[in-house]
C-alpha cells in the first residue's frame, strides 16, 4: 500500500451502531440529519475515504441505510455487549488491511482528517497497529484507524478475557497518536470528534 495518497478501494470502514441510545431517549441513529438519518451521516463520512463499509447493528436490527448496496451490515453477536464486541464483529467482516472505525452517532467526520489518520498508519512501522487523534492532551478512541490483522488478534483475546471497552484495545495495541496541532488545521472546529449522546447534541 502506498504511503502517499491512499486508494479509497484499499480501505475499509466499520461503523459501530449497536448501542442502546439510552441517554438520547429513543433511537438516536434514526434522528433526522441533513435529509437523512444520523447513521446515514456517519456512513457517508467514512464512505468518502473507504469503499468497503461495514455497519455493525444490534441483533434483529434490520434498518435500511441510505448508502445502499455499497454498505454491508453485520449483527453484533451480543445485544448491547459493548463497543469492543461490535468492533470485533466488524473486523471479522472487513476486506482491507487498514480500517477506519467510527461511531454511528458521529455525523460530521471530516475526510481530510480521516485521510491523515490513514496515511499516518500506512507510513508507520508495522509494529504500530492503530492511530488515534489527540484532544486536550488525551487520545480519543473514536474515530480510529487500525491494522485489520493486529487489531483482530488483540480484540479476540480481550473479548475472550471479558473486556468490553475500546480503550482496552488501544492499551494493548501499539498506537500512534496524532497531536492536536497537526490535525486541527484540517478541522478547526474539531467536528470530526463530535458525537450525539443527547437530543440537544443534534442542535449543536
Amino acid at each position: 500500500m502506498s504511503t502517499g495518497v491512499l486508494d479509497r478501494a484499499e480501505t475499509s470502514a466499520i461503523v459501530l451502531a449497536g448501542g442502546r441510545s439510552s441517554r438520547f431517549g429513543g433511537d438516536k441513529l434514526a434522528a433526522a440529519v441533513d435529509g437523512g438519518t444520523l447513521l446515514d451521516a456517519a456512513v457517508a463520512g467514512v464512505s468518502h475515504v473507504a469503499a468497503d463499509v461495514v455497519v455493525v447493528l444490534a441483533p434483529g436490527d434490520e434498518r435500511t441505510i441510505a448508502a445502499g448496496a455499497a454498505v454491508r451490515t453485520v449483527a453484533d453477536p451480543e445485544r448491547f455487549g459493548g463497543p469492543l464486541v461490535g468492533l470485533l464483529a466488524g473486523l471479522e467482516a472487513v476486506r482491507q488491511p487498514l480500517v477506519i472505525v467510527a461511531g454511528g452517532d458521529m455525523p460530521s467526520l471530516r475526510p481530510d482528517v480521516l485521510g491523515l489518520m490513514l496515511r499516518t498508519l500506512a507510513s508507520a512501522d508495522v509494529a504500530f497497529g492503530a492511530v488515534l487523534l489527540e484532544q486536550l492532551g488525551r487520545s480519543v478512541p473514536l474515530p480510529a484507524v487500525v491494522r485489520t490483522g493486529a487489531a483482530t488478534d488483540v480484540a479476540r483475546r480481550l473479548v475472550g478475557d471479558g473486556e468490553r471497552s475500546l480503550r482496552s484495545l488501544f492499551e494493548r495495541l501499539p498506537t500512534r497518536t496524532i497531536a492536536e496541532g497537526a490535525w486541527r488545521p484540517l478541522d478547526p472546529e474539531a467536528a470530526t470528534l463530535r458525537d450525539v449522546d443527547e437530543a440537544a447534541d443534534l442542535e449543536r
